[in-house]
């Protein structure tokens, strides 16, 4: 059996949608390209409509969720788009050079307009006041997180990262009011994610959320949102220019907590390079 594609999907299920179905299928129609960055909250709010009725759209069509729809309707817009504007398997290595400096330049760009200064500050402000703070993603988010919580480790022990979904848990559970987390996810709605926020909140903690969404569900949950302005798409979960995007996040905090703590900073980067002296050749 052929495998539908979205958009075969959509015109098989066309006339047995409900109202508010038919306007969140004409709004995908016309805004294909765009609607696959799209959290569900910021596409029920393009077509005016609630949450569930996305969700019971998405239902409607065959799909578990909303993610999984908006992959089938990413690869159905990647099918429709002209090969002239997609990287060919034979494509010229200058090409490819070209290409990765433009998206990560796009990415740096989006995040730079998108970035608020006065959260930079009240985020450098909890790092400044918190006991211990503590690093967290999940997947290729934890990995980003490890080199962000690397380069806050060079200025104080209070910085701290834990392993996997259930460490980080069980560190969330013992937190306080003094604690503070840096969590890193750029779709700001994973499971594990919400759980564990909701187990550092409980406890009193203060959260710091870094993400592409402002309307996330871990937004909530968030003392202060550090948005990154890259376009990922739901094909090319993990990318480098998103990635990159968020480390520019990471950096300018990194500069606001220096500059706001020089003397301990100077104090602290002079006395990690002469540890770390005796390991270079």
């Amino acid at each position: 059996m052929v495998e539908q594609t979205f958009w075969e999907m959509l015109r098989t299920k066309r006339d047995s949608l409900t109202k508010s179905g038919a306007i969140v299928a004409d709004y995908l129609m016309q805004h294909a390209e765009d609607a696959q960055y799209l959290s569900i909250s910021s596409l029920a709010n393009e077509c005016g409509v609630a949450e569930a009725t996305i969700f019971r759209f998405c239902r409607s069509l065959g799909f578990q969720g909303y993610n999984e729809m908006k992959i089938a309707l990413a690869k159905a817009t990647a099918t429709a788009t002209p090969t002239a504007a997609k990287l060919e398997p034979g494509a010229d290595t200058q090409l490819l050079i070209t290409h990765a400096y433009n998206t990560a330049v796009e990415a740096l760009n989006g995040t730079r307009s998108m970035l608020d200064a006065e959260a930079i500050d009240r985020a450098a402000t909890l790092l400044q006041r918190a006991r211990q703070v503590y690093f967290f993603g999940q997947g290729g988010s934890q990995v980003l997180a490890g080199d962000i919580w690397a380069r806050f480790s060079m200025l104080s022990t209070k910085f701290r990262t834990a392993g996997d979904s259930h460490m980080q848990a069980i560190t969330a559970s013992l937190m306080g009011p003094e604690d503070v987390i840096l969590f890193i996810s750029y779709s700001g709605c994973t499971r594990d994610m919400m759980d564990t926020l909701h187990l550092a909140k409980e406890n009193g903690a203060k959260v710091i959320l870094v993400t592409h969404y402002a309307d996330a569900p871990g937004a909530v949950l968030a003392d202060v949102v550090l948005l990154c302005g890259a376009k990922e798409n739901p094909l090319d979960s993990g990318s480098i220019p998103a990635k990159l995007a968020m480390l520019f996040v990471a950096n300018v905090l990194v500069l606001r907590y220096t500059l706001d703590n020089q003397e301990l900073a100077n104090l602290s980067l002079s006395r990690t390079s002469q540890a770390l002296g005796s390991k270079l050749l």
